[in-house]
């Protein structure tokens, strides 16, 4: 595996593949990295001579200091696993290098999807997703991207930057379920941040997703969403949010047609470690 620091490297050894018509699969990470990213990558070395790895933990998608600051960092076992997995390029830029001086900033028009679940809960959150992602797209110009569902919202907002920067027509977005682990908790860099006692009750999470989905046939929406808002605040946890969306726009549903693909989704806290899940309910 070749490691980069470097935008000007990275470019210029990426130049020379791609004029070999050598595809890239592109997987950005925060690192802290799990079976679930490594999963991505081993789905990009099904499909691409070269399959690249960035590992930039951006502090402009970080409404809050603090969990920016508590991210947790494990440099040297991400690349142990990338280079157990045959990852060809690790990139892992420093913050000059991704926002150097002179940077400018762009608002990115995402209408409705920033309003709405981490969009309400984290405000500016997705702004700072954009402007890092339309760096290293720019930096890498890959031919396929690689997401994972458990960020369900953030892999639409990616697909509309995507657009919003004209590169729809040159990347495929292929986005792959979530891995669990074997009690159905989402993998999550955050879960290495769970005391022992937090780590056996956050199962209430997928417990609480499972609910819904064995009930959609028998409890109308608003039930729905209030069963599981009973479960998970009476294990402890702050929720921020239990919505059920459409699942193609993410647009906010009280009525379900029965045909309309869904999606539910969890926003909450367990003492001050905020974890995410979502699952398709049809």
């Amino acid at each position: 595996m070749i490691l980069f620091k470097k935008e000007a490297d990275l470019r210029n050894w990426l130049d020379v593949q791609q004029r070999k018509d050598r595809q890239v699969g592109f997987i950005p990470t925060m690192g802290a990295l799990h079976q679930g990213h490594i999963s991505l990558i081993k789905s990009s070395k099904t499909s691409n001579a070269i399959t690249l790895c960035s590992i930039f933990v951006n502090p402009t998608q970080f409404n809050d200091r603090k969990d920016f600051n508590k991210y947790p960092a494990t440099p040297e076992n991400d690349i142990y696993l990338l280079e157990k997995a045959n990852c060809d390029v690790l990139f892992m830029p420093s913050e000059n290098e991704i926002y150097p001086i002179g940077f400018k900033d762009i608002h990115y028009d995402l209408g409705y999807l920033e309003t709405i679940l981490e969009g309400k809960y984290r405000p500016g959150h997705f702004q700072g997703v954009c402007k890092v992602m339309d760096r290293l797209l720019n930096i890498v110009r890959p031919n396929r991207l690689y997401l994972g569902q458990k960020d369900y919202q953030q892999c639409m907002v990616i697909k509309k930057l995507v657009d919003i920067i004209g590169f729809h027509q040159l990347i495929e977005i292929i986005v792959s379920p979530t891995l669990r682990e074997n009690d159905g908790l989402a993998m999550s860099s955050r879960n290495m941040r769970l005391d022992k006692q937090s780590r056996q009750k956050v199962t209430v999470i997928f417990k609480s997703l499972c609910t819904i989905k064995e009930n959609l046939a028998v409890k109308d929406i608003k039930s729905l969403k209030k069963d599981a808002l009973i479960m998970l605040e009476e294990n402890g946890f702050k929720v921020d949010y239990v919505e059920i969306a459409d699942a193609n726009d993410l647009s906010i549903i009280n009525e379900w047609d029965g045909r309309r693909k869904i999606v539910a989704l969890i926003a909450a806290f367990i003492n001050d470690v905020r974890l995410i899940d979502n699952m398709i309910l049809n």
